[in-house]
């Protein structure tokens, strides 16, 4: 008499993965972790350089529109100016120059002359032997140019044109080099004003 063999069912699905496959996606899925913690240490540490970066040039923005407001309300450049330094006949809103600011909104401003003189990484504003910070955090000290110019072609910012003892130009442009907070490199802010009292009476 034969003796019945059972069979093995065969199942629809048996399908799995092996050790080797496993092991290769365990591998795998540490090597995309790791990649992905080095890129987000790497940004946390690089945020604080470019947020000072970012407020370097938002800094810079504020003071040159003060400075432009000043050069606008100037009355005439005096001799010593150069593209690292000017010498400004300028009105004030202070009460002596030098002095306290004025409280007074109808009070009539007074003339006082005014240096900005660039060296190293800053420029500093004096006006009556009172000194402060005009710009910090620039990468040349060659700020500014003036129209019309010592050039070829005057009408081309540049070194400032003298006619005998004065300087004729009424016109100053800053350029302010600060570090670029979206890359290597300087990047440029440029302003400019053409002084108002000597626009009317020229």
């Amino acid at each position: 008499m034969k003796r019945a063999t059972r069979i093995r069912p065969i199942v629809a699905d048996e399908s799995g993965m092996t050790l080797v496959e496993m092991l290769v996606a365990a591998m795998m899925s540490v090597i995309i972790v790791a990649a992905s913690c080095a890129m987000l240490i790497s940004s946390v540490r690089d945020q604080p350089a470019l947020s000072k970066k970012a407020q370097n040039v938002t800094t810079a923005r504020y003071q040159l529109e003060r400075v432009v407001h000043e050069l606008r309300n100037g009355v005439q450049i005096e001799t010593g100016t150069s593209a690292s330094k000017v010498v400004l006949l300028a009105q004030v809103r202070r009460t002596t120059c030098g002095g306290a600011p004025m409280t007074d909104p109808n009070a009539e401003p007074i003339q006082c002359q005014v240096t900005y003189q660039c060296s190293g990484s800053s420029c500093t504003r004096t006006e009556a032997g009172v000194t402060t910070i005009a710009f910090s955090g620039i990468g040349d000290t060659s700020v500014f140019c003036f129209v019309p110019s010592e050039g070829e072609d005057p009408t081309m910012c540049g070194a400032p044109k003298t006619e005998g003892e004065s300087v004729v130009s009424t016109y100053i442009g800053v350029n302010l080099q600060v570090p670029n907070p979206e890359g290597p490199g300087l990047l440029t802010i440029s302003d400019g004003a053409t002084l108002r009292t000597a626009a009317f009476s020229s």
